[in-house]
């Protein structure tokens, strides 16, 4: 059974930074890509930011790049995104999801530059509160 667990989440000032986490289990997480997603309230999900199994190539939705960085510890199975410089737009519940699968790399959707939805094991989701 897959088990995902975010944290470190919280409620910060525009212009703050937070780190989260997510740990993962039940799978072989050094061989899935994984992404984060977010949601906010009567928003779509979007896809933020996702990390090939190795952590060689990375994808970030245009909204974020520059600010955000992703990262693995495949030794730890445990993904980080580093949140640098946030928004009040930032401010959703932050999901991160392994590649279903078996899925190694992460898929942009042409013409669009979305990231394809090819991930599941959805976990409870962190809260990211931003404050002008």
């Amino acid at each position: 059974q897959v088990q995902v667990a975010e944290s470190g989440g919280g409620s910060v000032q525009a212009g703050g930074s937070l780190r989260l986490s997510c740990t993962v289990s039940g799978l072989t997480f050094s061989s899935h890509a994984v992404a984060w997603y977010r949601q906010a309230p009567g928003n779509e999900r979007e896809g933020v930011s996702c990390i090939s199994y190795s952590g060689a190539s990375t994808y970030y939705a245009d909204s974020v790049k520059g600010r955000f960085t992703i990262s693995r510890d495949n030794a730890k199975n445990t993904l980080y995104l580093q949140m640098n410089s946030l928004k009040p737009e930032d401010t959703a519940i932050y999901y991160c999801a392994p590649a279903t699968r078996g899925r190694r790399y992460c898929t942009v959707v042409a013409g669009t530059g979305e990231l394809k939805d090819e991930f599941g094991y959805w976990g409870q989701g962190t809260q990211v509160t931003v404050s002008a």
